[in-house]
């Protein structure tokens, strides 16, 4: 058909595929401008579901070391646990290195839990069933290995951290941490 004969008001094939690339971009327009108004608005509720600051704000702490005399110990708290620090003596890490790694239930080297050998920091809570062993204090029973104890059901620690008996499953975790000065160690 020639231009001439077409019938006034019609669309040629050209004018229709125009059609079609406007239509696929209203689309297109519309469907980005609904996932930014879905994400504006979903926006305020994911950012509610992070860490409130003073939760951050203990993420990691700074323990000073230089007034814990050598065979003290102290606990101080991370992320809600107990974290025990204790200053061993030289018979301490001597029997520490002195154990067989064969008769450890869950085996693991002194060298290996420590980043200075006089320095222990773990996380007091018995692997057991997440009691808090004894053997911080100076009067606490620290069980048959001169480390620390769980009363509740009889899991005995070496001066390590490392299980020797009873039914806790692990050794005491070690949390991260790193010495920033010499006295200074940041846990976290």
């Amino acid at each position: 058909m020639s231009k001439s004969a077409q019938k006034p008001g019609a669309m040629t094939v050209d004018e229709s595929d125009d059609g079609d690339s406007r239509r696929e971009f209203l689309y297109l327009a519309a469907g980005a401008a609904t996932a930014v108004g879905t994400l504006a608005t979903a926006w305020p509720f994911i950012h509610s579901m992070n860490p409130a600051g003073d939760v951050l704000a203990l993420a990691s702490i700074e323990v000073d070391l230089s007034a814990v005399a050598v065979g003290q110990a102290i606990t101080v708290t991370w992320r809600g646990k107990p974290v025990f620090i204790r200053h061993r003596t030289e018979d301490e890490i001597a029997e520490a290195n002195a154990v067989s790694l064969r008769s450890l239930p869950d085996p693991e080297a002194d060298e290996d839990r420590v980043q200075q050998p006089e320095w222990l920091v773990m996380i007091g809570i018995c692997t057991h069933l997440g009691c808090v062993p004894k053997g911080q204090a100076p009067g606490d029973p620290k069980g048959d290995y001169g480390g620390w104890f769980c009363v509740c059901h009889g899991s005995h620690y070496d001066t390590a951290g490392r299980i020797r008996k009873g039914p806790a499953p692990a050794n005491l975790p070690v949390p991260p941490y790193q010495f920033v000065e010499d006295t200074l160690i940041r846990i976290g």
